[in-house]
């Protein structure tokens, strides 16, 4: 194939997936010129399994993403379908966002944004060599043969790195939804020596929506306040009529056809090697997991609001297609069910995680980046976060600024990316509230309060955004301090009003601040004795109430984030071979020069490392210092 010159650039994004988008907005916003490559334009930001944005732990990277400058909570705000806050029965640490997207119309405003973006190049074609000379990006090569001179690349494939389709005893190369995969590059990784594990996901079937008996269904509905995604759109009215979603359950007879099919899964037959996702498992999985439940949860979703297609979630599956068709026929109300999309799972190439840097830079080459699902995590919105990432720091590098970095008290994004490039993972890695160890402070609902300036320091949030944010700390500050401020006393009237809301009488003069600390008592319950409070938004008063009912945890959590802090800003990364320190064993030392941590702080959550190997890694440091060598 000969070779032609395209204009070189600063940056070069392989794949328009949600990792892709947010890598390439990045780095086009902050003043790069980038060019995104994408073998279809019509797979961009596609939703191939559910299309649905957000979830627990989900949400929150997504709010994240939001307060960072991205694109993620913005673009869902134009265009879902039905919205619900999950799990507002707990606590506020856990609430999580999840809204049903309209598939098509999420994948049309999210590609006129990349088209309408200055400085993105916004292209049809296959990436299928990188260039690399003395360690660092050059070049990407297509298929067609342009070659783009490049300073810096961030890979972002998703599930069509040699993906192959798994049905029953059919199995053939493609990407999702039909679109052919990407076979050249993967060869390209290997030659670079880059390791490689395989993965596999799955998705159900999809079935039209008028084969459907909804009668002997839960409807399940939106909630009727629409809480948006962006913070630009908190305050603004985008409600909109809402679809219905439906429960139902799978029954004995399904779990009893599965059962009798199970050698001809692909899964249970020993033909994939690839290991699927532990949170979000096949119906085989379920019913072989599960022996003793009679049925399963199943839920009726649309795809959209100009289609028939409904997709079932809870029952993705690798049985052949007839064996698919018998068995959703016994899941209650799908007795008529007419196919339109089967189920398949996919099996598919991502790279070793522990290869990369917390930037998402590869250890061994520079300023060649990885991120969404080929590092190795599930989900949409896991894989926009770390394009957000990976976009920033190639920008960063390129600009010789330092990296952009969150650690695990700063974000859900920062947990993610530890977990995977600390630990590594050997299952798709999906994100939850049970992952990180801060999440009384890392809620959805101040992501802006906590990572809007950050953006505005590296130049990714526009000055309307920051404004925003800093009136909204302002209205949460001044009113804590007025509601400290005012001082009631035990009157009988005061007590009478104190009781009708269920609490007992005043024994001493309380501020509203401590009165609102009652459990039985909220910040709109004590209206009734604060009746000169100021008009304030939902948003400033809910912020309010969490700051005064969790005070005491949230100190007790910022006291061991800063004793978390202390080890993560001891740098250890100038070591170059863990054999020069004595005292550490075998494997700390082969771990930490497998993994290369940044800080004492993650080299103390590597597996293999003990507490007394990092006592001997601060001896070392300490004995440097006293010897004038810095650390």
């Amino acid at each position: 194939m000969k070779l032609y010159r395209e204009d070189p650039c600063d940056v070069v994004v392989v794949g328009a997936g949600h990792a892709g988008c947010e890598a390439a907005l990045a780095a086009a916003r902050m003043g790069l010129k980038t060019v995104l490559l994408v073998m279809n334009l019509d797979s961009v930001a596609d939703l191939p399994c559910n299309p649905n944005i957000g979830g627990t732990g989900k949400g929150h990277l997504v709010r994240e993403v939001d307060a960072l400058g991205g694109e993620m909570g913005i673009n869902i705000d134009k265009t879902f379908i039905q919205s619900r806050m999950l799990n507002t029965s707990k606590g506020p640490a856990v609430h999580s966002l999840r809204v049903q997207a309209d598939k098509k119309m999420y994948h049309t405003e999210m590609k006129k944004v990349l088209e309408e973006q200055e400085n993105l190049e916004f292209v049809e074609g296959e990436a299928v060599e990188l260039h690399i000379e003395n360690g660092a990006i050059k070049a990407v090569e297509t298929r067609a043969g342009a070659l783009y001179e490049t300073k810096a690349c961030i890979i972002a494939t998703g599930t069509y790195l040699r993906g192959e389709i798994l049905m029953g005893e059919l199995r053939y190369e493609s990407g999702p939804h039909g679109m052919k995969s990407s076979k050249k590059l993967g060869e390209a990784l290997d030659r670079l020596g880059i390791r490689l594990q395989r993965f596999k996901t799955g998705t159900p079937a999809r079935v039209h929506r008028d084969s459907l008996d909804y009668s002997k269904m839960e409807i399940q509905e939106g909630d009727k306040e629409i809480v948006p995604f962006s913070f630009m759109n908190i305050g603004k009215d985008i409600g909109r009529q809402q679809e219905i979603c439906y429960l139902t359950y799978t029954t004995p007879k399904t779990h009893e056809i599965i059962m009798e099919n199970l050698d001809r899964s692909p899964m249970y037959g020993g033909e994939v090697k690839g290991v699927g996702p532990r949170y979000c498992p096949s119906i085989e999985d379920k019913v072989v997991r599960f022996p003793d439940r009679d049925g399963h949860q199943v839920f009726i979703e649309p795809e959209g609001l100009d289609t028939k297609e409904m997709y079932v979630q809870g029952v993705s599956s690798t049985l052949p297609e007839e064996v698919q068709k018998e068995m959703y026929k016994t899941i209650i109300g799908l007795e008529n069910v007419k196919f339109m999309r089967s189920a398949y799972g996919i099996e598919y190439d991502c790279v070793d995680s522990t290869m990369l840097k917390r930037t998402l830079e590869h250890l061994e080459y520079k300023n060649l980046f990885f991120a969404g699902q080929i590092v190795g995590s599930s989900g949409y919105e896991e894989a926009a976060c770390q394009g957000l990432i990976a976009g920033i720091n190639a920008v960063c590098n390129i600009k010789g600024k330092e990296p952009f970095i969150l650690d695990r008290s700063d974000a859900y994004i920062g947990v993610l990316i530890d977990d995977l490039v600390t630990k590594g993972t050997k299952e798709p890695y999906r994100m939850m509230t049970s992952r990180a160890e801060y999440r009384l402070t890392l809620r959805q609902d101040n992501a802006d309060l906590r990572l809007t300036e950050k953006g505005y320091e590296i130049g990714l949030v526009t000055e309307e955004r920051m404004e925003k944010t800093r009136k909204k700390k302002e209205l949460i500050d001044k009113e804590l301090t007025r509601l400290k401020k005012i001082i009631i006393t035990p009157k009988e009237e005061t007590n009478a009003k104190v009781r009708s809301l269920g609490s007992k009488n005043l024994k001493t003069a309380t501020s509203l601040y401590d009165l609102i600390k009652r459990p039985e008592l909220s910040y709109d319950l004590i209206a009734v004795v604060d009746p000169d409070r100021p008009e304030l938004p939902r948003e400033i008063t809910m912020e309010v109430e969490i700051e005064i009912k969790y005070e005491g945890y949230i100190d007790k959590q910022q006291h061991q984030i800063d004793q978390f802090k202390k080890l993560e800003k001891r740098r250890i990364d100038f070591i170059s071979d863990f054999k020069e320190i004595q005292g550490l064993s075998n494997e700390a030392v082969q771990k930490l020069n497998g993994i290369k941590p940044e800080s004492l702080g993650q080299a103390g959550r590597l597996s293999g490392v003990s507490p007394a190997d990092i006592n001997v890694i601060l001896i070392y440091l300490e004995t440097r210092r006293r010897n004038g060598q810095g650390a």
